[in-house]
């Protein structure tokens, strides 16, 4: 009962704060010609903000139920730790003159592509053979994350610190540097993959009640938890590589939806954590954008609040 009245009321809240977002200190006369030009040049950040975290939270309640983990995130997987290996090795090898010399589009697409290629061969590999499961992938994932993250540290220092200046601008998660000439292919991308994981919300109902029950009622457990890994590597490479690494803003979306919605029908809990982000990212945007004049802080904030819930849940749970 408590997700139909949360719904409707988050929606509102969502559109009330949309709106604040495109008329907030605009300097002409309401509704006049310039007005509409200055919301017009807003609309693309809100699309950003709304994308991003349409794909953060969806992937990360996808993947805390095929995972049976309410602590876990995507990123435990190592595609932020990937994205920045890929960033950092086309600098290092080719230089930024290549880089700015290569079409935006396909560099988008190549790493996108690549993000969702390692995380489903990680996939069938970890999950294939008599001792594949669930925790053996997602040791090695954290394993090849943090060797990821090593070989990224050590290439960056071997750098030229122009070059490292440019590339840490690219490395650090912000919307207002989304590339915005990307929405074609991401937003398609983004209804098509989301609209598969809530038509399987059902399945994922069945799925967080564990691998032994789920066979009995039907489901392929390891089938269709392939499917769903597959459906979040592609989430989480359209995310990250629109705005950059943001570790937590999924666990946050999550967490908070869990907790003010009160059941675990996924049909109920996705549109709930895809407003709580949205709310929370969306928020913490025009609050340190028109209030305190720190836009580029936004994915820090967002972050810090972030890492400090994942600590209280942990320190709360006592285990991961």
């Amino acid at each position: 009962m408590r997700a139909r009245i949360l719904l409707p009321a988050l929606l509102a809240l969502a559109v009330v704060l949309t709106v604040l977002l495109l008329a907030w200190d605009n300097p002409f006369e309401p509704f006049t010609d310039r007005w509409w030009r200055i919301s017009a040049m807003r609309t693309s950040t809100i699309v950003v903000i709304a994308l991003v975290t349409y794909c953060q939270s969806l992937a990360t309640v996808s993947f805390q139920t095929v995972t049976n983990n309410r602590v876990l995130t995507p990123s435990i997987m190592g595609f932020e730790s990937l994205y920045v290996l890929i960033q950092t090795s086309v600098v290092f090898f080719f230089g930024t003159t290549s880089v700015a010399g290569l079409d935006p589009t396909v560099r988008f697409v190549l790493q996108s592509a690549a993000m969702v290629v390692f995380a489903v061969l990680l996939y069938s590999w970890l999950l294939s053979g008599r001792f594949g499961n669930l925790h053996v992938m997602l040791l090695v994932g954290i394993v090849l994350g943090a060797g990821m993250g090593s070989l990224s540290t050590f290439l960056q220092q071997l750098l030229d610190p122009n070059e490292f200046d440019l590339l840490r601008a690219r490395l650090f998660g912000s919307i207002g540097n989304a590339n915005t000439d990307f929405l074609w292919i991401v937003v398609p991308v983004c209804l098509v993959v989301g609209g598969v994981v809530r038509l399987s919300a059902r399945r994922l109902d069945v799925l967080s009640l564990g691998s032994d029950i789920s066979t009995n009622l039907g489901i392929r457990h390891r089938r269709q938890v392939m499917v769903m890994l597959t459906l979040v590597a592609v989430l989480m490479a359209m995310s990250t590589s629109l705005v950059g690494p943001m570790t937590f803003l999924g666990f946050l979306s999550a967490t908070l939806a869990y907790s003010i919605a009160d059941t675990y029908e996924h049909r109920r809990i996705l549109p709930v954590a895809w407003l709580v982000g949205y709310l929370t990212l969306a928020g913490a945007y025009f609050l340190l954008r028109h209030v305190l004049s720190l836009v580029d802080s936004v994915s820090i904030v967002v972050e810090l609040v972030g890492g400090l819930v994942f600590l209280f849940v942990v320190f709360r749970k006592g285990r991961l």
